[in-house]
Formats: C-alpha cells, sequence, structure tokens
C-alpha cells in the first residue's frame, strides 16, 4: 500500500492518463473529476500547497498557500510551473491545484485592483523570507498605501543603514509581491527600481495606488 506521500505507481500512473484523455479540457466531467480528487486529498489531509491563477491588471498571478497561509505569490514572467517546482522542492511535493482554498486571497486582491482594499488581512506563511530579508519584507507593510520609500530609507528603518544593496535584494525576491507591498520602495531619485514581475508592472501598481 502506498502512503500519502509515496509516488504514484507506474500502472496507476498511466491508467490515470488514459482516463483524463478521455476528456475534452472543457468537459463538466474533468472539472468535476478534479473537484472530487481535490475534495478527497483534503479530507486525508494530503495537501501541504494549495495553488490558483487569476487574471490581474499587471498579468496572471500563481497564489499559493499553506496551512499556515499564503506561501507564495509570483507573476506570469517567472515561469508558474518553475515556481512550482522550486515550492515542491522547498516546502513540499503534495502540491494541488485547489481554488477554492484561496477564495479569500483571491477576493482581497480582486478589490485591491479594484482600487476598493488598501492593505490586505491574510495570514501568510512566511519561510520562504530568512534573516535581513525577512526583517526588510515585514516592515513593507507599514509604507502608507500610495506612498513610497527609498531603499536607503528602508535600510535605515531595518535597522542596517549602509545595508541599501541588501534592501534592494530583498525587495527583488520577495515571494509575496503586491500582498507584501515591495512595489512600495524605490530609487532615491524617484525612479521604480528593480521589481520581480518587471518594471512595467511595478508602474502600474504605483499607477493605481496614486489614482486611488
Amino acid at each position: 500500500m502506498t502512503g500519502p506521500t509515496d509516488p504514484v505507481p507506474a500502472d496507476d500512473d498511466a491508467r490515470l492518463r488514459r482516463l483524463l484523455d478521455d476528456f475534452a479540457p472543457g468537459d463538466d466531467r474533468l472539472a468535476a473529476l478534479r473537484a472530487r480528487f481535490v475534495r478527497s486529498a483534503s479530507d486525508a489531509e494530503a495537501i501541504d500547497v494549495s495553488y490558483r491563477t487569476l487574471d490581474s491588471p499587471v498579468g496572471r498571478l500563481l497564489v499559493c498557500a499553506t496551512t499556515v497561509g499564503v506561501v507564495r505569490v509570483a507573476f506570469d514572467v517567472e515561469g508558474l510551473d518553475g515556481v512550482l517546482e522550486r515550492l515542491a522542492a522547498a516546502i513540499s511535493p503534495r502540491i494541488v491545484e485547489a481554488p477554492a482554498a484561496l477564495d479569500d486571497a483571491a477576493a482581497q486582491l480582486d478589490e485591491y485592483f479594484r482600487g476598493e482594499r488598501r492593505s490586505f488581512d491574510l495570514p501568510l506563511d512566511r519561510r520562504l523570507s530568512k534573516g535581513f530579508q525577512r526583517i526588510v519584507l515585514e516592515h513593507l507593510p507599514d509604507i502608507a498605501y500610495g506612498g513610497t520609500e527609498s531603499y536607503a530609507a528602508v535600510a535605515r528603518a531595518a535597522g542596517s543603514p549602509r545595508a541599501v544593496r541588501a534592501v534592494g535584494t530583498a525587495c527583488a525576491t520577495n515571494p509575496l509581491p503586491v500582498v507584501v507591498p515591495c512595489h512600495r520602495v524605490v530609487r532615491s531619485d524617484g525612479t521604480p527600481g528593480r521589481y520581480r514581475g518587471g518594471m512595467a508592472a511595478k508602474q502600474i501598481l504605483l499607477d493605481l495606488e496614486a489614482a486611488s
């Protein structure tokens, strides 16, 4: 008998693939089968990371959560399959597309992008942030909606005034962009600076907040 973390036997995997091949992508039976699988896996506590995707003004977003909270928000430009592979290595291979588990996160992100939400009220799993990066990222929600701070100002707030470059790296590798607002950190001359989702996405977020 296989345990919850054991790989699916090759014969069973082949049968599952043949079964799924019988369904067209839009077949309601496939959606029902997927939903049944997610319910069964959830009931068996066999899901360590749930994920869903959603469209946004900055492109498609991948949102992932553990039982602790939202653990990763990723932009399409990061390569979503690669993001999931890295999460499997860093957290657990038991990753399942389970949109309902992220309904609250999706709703709050939609409200934010409509200009109806200025801060997020979501449990966060910060295990992907370590050391100084975590100190920096924990400060970012203190930057007011629609406002900005320079990398130098954030370095001072984090207790290391000379660590401006490290602040830039912490923001550029933020595992929870948008929700943890690293887009509000800009260069001293006011130009946006680097961003995980690309400079265009960063400017979109800054403009959205400035207009609200």
